[in-house]
């Protein structure tokens, strides 16, 4: 039997979503047992990309193409027969706020959450809550221009701590030793570069509990650290006693070992900040009398498994400022069961458990974990299980035909659309052109200013 119209509502705009939508629009389109889909995408911000917009440091160069991937993903389905897009993009609406998640559902065959995760894990050491201690997850929204968050950051520290042997953490410690006029050519915001211009950083320390052969950077990361202007790196030989590059378990921890060894040789340059790296520290307290004034790490060393264990010897450093990068927490979403141990919504292979209909993928659905690429197959798997589902049918029709945007119109809600969204995007990169600094784009930070470029006079209305 064929399903005439699919109709999915996706809760989340990043990678994930976006992935999801594609790959459900393709699969109907090359599907006989569904006749046609329609995909209602809904992001909380104004724009689309998530942590693309939002997550990444605005260095580097490469994240342009992934916007552009999912840019013209999400152009890919314009019209159906009805002259509906396939894919609708609805900014500026949150669940749980704006439209509950019950509501979503008697609207749609399924829906799809992708709301990842945007909150730093917790590290439950005494002192992580002295002023100068920060989540790295609100430092990089500061940093990208994020419309939820303060305009201002704290950058008054010379001696910074950042915790974590991730991506996150590089680029953390990258944006900290880096100096503003390195960055004025990127779409970072102005508020943030003035921010950033007075600086009183001179040393960033970057720790980690495992060892050198036990890195979660990506050579990219690595490398580009190594080329930040006016900044020296800064090595400890007793942190690579039995580390043999030729021995790593891979290709890219070999050529990472190579990198970093290449530096160890390298001699201090009298430059203006240096960037430290550390390992073989577990943070055990952060010190200080009403703020944050040192940090205590127990030093490790593997044991016969390769685990690191305290080796008795506790180290003191002083810094005035600490961000924590040792990974994120998902994002709930209210209506739907959550694992608070994981930070991740219960399901079997994207279907959601004891809830049919709801599906999950992304970092919601298996914790946050991987790169772009396992984002696209943690997609496949849940849009192949909700086909499937479609195709058998297992999902309830929706109980409610009228359209979503009739609900959020009734309750003026300030909702932006992909149109709106190229209109922002022209706004942005004309503000780039005309910048005293050329660049690419200028973002908009604040949200209302968003909106209104989007959609003229709708929060006037």
């Amino acid at each position: 039997m064929t399903l005439t119209t699919l109709r999915v509502a996706i809760v989340g705009a990043g990678p994930a979503g976006i992935y999801a939508g594609n790959l459900l629009a393709q699969a109907v389109k090359a599907g006989d047992a569904i006749g046609a889909v329609e995909i209602d995408l809904f992001e909380s911000l104004p724009a689309p990309y998530g942590l693309i917009r939002y997550g990444v440091a605005p260095d580097h160069p490469r994240i342009k193409g992934i916007v552009t991937s999912l840019h013209e993903m999400l152009d890919a389905f314009p019209e159906t027969g009805s002259a509906r897009r396939t894919i609708r993009f609805i900014g500026n609406v949150e669940v749980g706020r704006d439209i509950a998640l019950d509501e979503l559902r008697e609207r749609y065959h399924g829906v799809i959450l992708a709301t990842g995760a945007l909150r730093d894990a917790a590290l439950e050491i005494p002192g992580i809550d002295l002023p100068g201690s920060y989540g790295a997850a609100d430092f990089v929204a500061w940093y990208d221009g994020h419309p939820d968050v303060p305009r201002t950051w704290p950058l008054d520290a010379s001696a910074v701590a950042v915790i974590g042997n991730g991506n996150v953490a590089l680029d953390v410690a990258r944006v900290l030793a880096k100096h503003a006029v390195d960055l004025r050519t990127t779409e970072v915001p102005d508020n943030v570069l003035a921010g950033l211009e007075s600086s009183a950083v001179t040393d960033v320390h970057v720790f980690g509990r495992r060892g050198p052969a036990d890195i979660k950077f990506t050579p990219i990361e690595l490398r580009e650290l190594g080329e930040v202007p006016d900044v020296d790196i800064v090595l400890y030989d007793e942190d690579f006693d039995g580390i043999d590059p030729a021995a790593a378990s891979n290709n890219q921890l070999k050529v990472m070992l190579r990198t970093l060894s290449s530096w160890r040789g390298r001699p201090s340059t009298g430059v203006s900040r240096r960037l430290h790296l550390h390992f073989w520290h577990a943070p055990v307290e952060i010190t200080g009398e009403g703020r944050v004034e040192g940090i205590r790490f127990a030093r490790t060393a593997p044991d016969a498994d390769g685990t690191p264990v305290p080796t008795g010897e506790v180290r003191q450093y002083d810094v005035q400022a600490v961000y924590r990068a040792i990974g994120y927490y998902g994002t709930r979403v209210e209506g739907a069961d959550f694992d608070e141990r994981r930070g991740i919504v219960p399901n079997d292979e994207g279907r959601v458990l004891g809830q049919p209909g709801l599906y999950a993928t992304g970092w919601i659905k298996r914790g946050p974990v991987g790169l772009i690429g396992h984002t696209k197959s943690d997609a496949l798997q849940t849009i192949g299980h909700l086909v499937a589902d479609a195709q058998s049918g297992a999902l309830a029709d929706p109980a409610v035909e009228t359209d979503v945007l009739d609900l959020l119109d009734e309750r003026e809600t300030a909702y932006t659309t992909w149109d709106g969204w190229l209109a922002l995007d022209a706004h942005e990169r004309a503000l780039g052109e005309n910048h005293v600094h050329v660049r690419e784009r200028v973002k908009v930070v604040a949200r209302d200013e968003q909106v209104e470029i989007s959609r003229p006079g709708v929060l006037t209305r």
